[in-house]
């Protein structure tokens, strides 16, 4: 990414300061809030929003805020690292609560909102909580209106002036005008966006001369002057301040003036605009921020940092939520490349598998060695052989955590597969073990056509299961099959994908063809295709070995040209011994999409009988199940020279 000659010393490209809280989104639209019944979370707050929004646009970004001493708190600084944003400078309030806004979408452009915000960690902000050095090395600090409103934050914000003035750095300010956090409306008028107050523009006022950037929609700009028109607020903020200043009109898209203020309003630079459907205007500013800094902090000329910016806007008023939904670098230049021929762009499926790809909730991960312990059928039978009860195979599965987890001894890389119906207890085993994936299946066991275990309404028990658990479905699927029962296949996996991006849950498809056909070198490719082209875009695909180097060539080849944002394959084992699995593992060395290996019998087996049968003890059970799966790992590990 280019950066300007100044501040190439500096670490950082912009620190946000000011407000931050967690966003409860009403998930019912078109209704009061009194009538809501469900809400979303995500991180809230302009500051936090603008650090997060930057940060998926590829600048260097930073908040200095401060947070409760609990689960929201923490929720704030999490997702804020996730993100890719400095949080060295969030601090954690023990005395107060994290700030928390409630809200509802009941018509275009009508939000009402709650701010839960009475005596909350954000606003007890002050200048011991800014240090000298961290603001040194920015290019950059943004400051929010809202933060002016007390002592003790004013003059936290008025000292990073200071120390950024100082170090060569540019002040941005984001005038932020919310009449009720300044008292000036009353609690159920959150989304009051203008009263006007002499006491409010001589303090806003006072800020002007010290900054480079201003941005403010109408309303922001009129208060930050203390003038009652448009024009005659961008001439009083020039007369003080020789900053940039971006004037936002919402729909209209902005006007840039550098210089002399004209009697013509529109004399100044615009930015091409972006005609969509305008679904929530609540955090449209922060995203158009974002990309407007993206491209003024790097050197781009006013147009296209406005461009940037509008488009910014555009996907933020297109979907529900604020900082969830602004746009990745990769996804706006898709977008500036390609447009969209839907004007409601979340309805725009490849921007969406973007956006999803680009801001998963995961990192990367460049290698999964998972112990799949998801099998149902089997273990019943093993059960029901030795007439033990089927609560022993539950029991059995937490002693399968035991053993993975031994075998990862906290390391990256490894994972599990459990189902629901006999791992509930192990998942929560699982949960406390820092495994870097967990997979769970939906498929009822063995059906053919695919059938969901619990439910075909798939996507309401989806909504209940944790954000970082994977959904794996397996389907015995052949390019050869019956085409009525491919189409029902087909469907039902379509069904799957969707209600998975609904709820924002990772999917893995598992494709078994070599049961129900010839495996050739083009059998799985093929098959992969077909999936493909229905829109279909799974995070994982979940292969059987292959009979040559060539089909893992032509399975690489429809990966790469169909989905450059999979995060690879991972290889089953159809309960084949370890010594075939190795030279499986060897086979995959021309396809680097194989990220690793999910195999379950191959290391349970033994132990499950033996143990159920009262043959091993726990402890044998574990030893015996964590030195298979160390042989696997181990020589997976061989195969990728690591």
């Amino acid at each position: 990414m280019p950066h300007t000659d100044q501040g190439q010393d500096k670490t950082l490209d912009v620190i946000t300061i000011g407000r931050s809280s967690v966003d409860l989104y009403g998930q019912q639209l078109g209704t009061r809030l009194e009538d809501t019944a469900s809400f979303a979370k995500s991180v809230g707050g302009c500051p936090a929003n603008i650090a997060i929004g930057t940060a998926r646009l590829g600048l260097r970004s930073a908040l200095i805020t401060r947070v409760g001493d609990e689960q929201m708190g923490r929720f704030i600084r999490e997702q804020c690292a996730r993100e890719g944003v400095n949080v060295e400078g969030i601090r954690t309030d023990r005395e107060r609560l994290t700030a928390l806004v409630l809200l509802a979408i009941e018509a275009e452009g009508v939000s009402p909102m709650i701010f839960v915000r009475t005596d909350c960690a954000d606003m007890a902000l002050n200048e011991g909580d800014v240090d000298e050095a961290f603001v040194r090395s920015s290019r950059a600090i943004l400051v929010s209106g809202t933060h002016f409103s007390r002592p003790n934050t004013e003059a936290a914000q008025r000292k990073a002036i200071r120390i950024a003035k100082e170090s060569g750095g540019k002040v941005i300010f984001d005038i932020d005008y919310r009449p009720n956090l300044w008292g000036l409306a009353g609690h159920a008028e959150g989304f009051e966006r203008y009263v006007k107050s002499d006491r409010v523009s001589a303090i806003l006022k006072s800020v002007l001369p010290d900054c480079d950037l201003i941005v403010g929609t109408e309303e922001e700009i009129m208060i930050a002057s203390g003038a009652d028109d448009v024009l005659s607020s961008l001439k009083a903020i020039r007369a003080v301040s020789a900053a940039t200043i971006v004037l936002k009109r919402g729909a209209m898209g902005c006007i840039v003036y550098d210089g002399p203020i004209s009697d013509d309003l529109e004399d100044g630079v615009v930015g091409q605009g972006f005609p969509i459907e305008v679904y929530n205007v609540l955090g449209a500013g922060d995203a158009f921020m974002s990309g407007f800094l993206r491209g003024w902090l790097t050197g781009e000329d006013h147009r296209t940092s406005a461009t940037w910016a509008n488009a910014c806007g555009a996907f933020a008023v297109s979907r529900l939520l604020c900082s969830p939904e602004y746009p990745s670098w990769d996804e706006l230049a898709f977008f500036l490349a390609n447009g969209s021929k839907h004007r409601a762009l979340r309805k725009d499926e490849a921007i969406n598998h973007i956006h999803w790809a680009t801001n998963r909730k995961q990192d990367d991960i460049p290698l999964l060695m998972a112990l799949a312990c998801d099998h149902r059928m089997q273990l019943v039978d093993v059960a029901d052989e030795l007439k033990v009860p089927h609560e022993k195979i539950s029991e059995f599965k937490r002693l399968t955590v035991k053993a993975a987890a031994r075998v990862a001894d906290g390391r990256p890389g490894y994972g599990m597969l459990i189902d629901e119906r006999f791992g509930r207890d192990a998942f929560f085993d699982a949960a406390t073990q820092n495994f870097s994936w967990l997979g769970r299946p939906v498929e009822l066991p063995g059906s053919r056509p695919l059938r969901f275990e619990f439910s075909q309404d798939i996507g309401s028990q989806l909504v209940e299961w944790p954000l970082d658990h994977c959904i794996k479905c397996l389907c015995f699927y052949h390019p050869d099959d019956p085409a009525a029962l491919k189409t029902e296949q087909q469907e039902k996996l379509r069904a799957l994908f969707e209600a998975a991006r609904r709820v924002g849950r990772e999917l893995l498809i598992e494709i078994i063809a070599g049961k129900n056909g010839p495996l050739k070198d083009d059998t799985v490719s093929t098959a992969l295709q077909e999936l493909y082209d229905l829109g279909i875009k799974p995070d994982w695909w979940k292969l059987e070995p292959q009979a040559s180097s060539g089909a893992w060539e032509n399975i690489e080849a429809v990966i790469a040209r169909n989905d450059a944002y999979c995060r690879g394959i991972v290889l089953l084992g159809l309960e084949a011994p370890t010594e075939e699995l190795v030279k499986a593992f060897e086979a995959t060395r021309v396809a680097p999409a194989v990220k690793g290996f999910a195999v379950g019998r191959t290391i349970f087996v033994d132990a499950a009988r033996a143990w159920m049968a009262g043959k091993m003890d726990d402890e044998a059970a574990i030893s015996d199940m964590a030195g298979r799966f160390r042989a696997l790992t181990d020589a997976w590990l061989r195969t990728r020279g690591l």
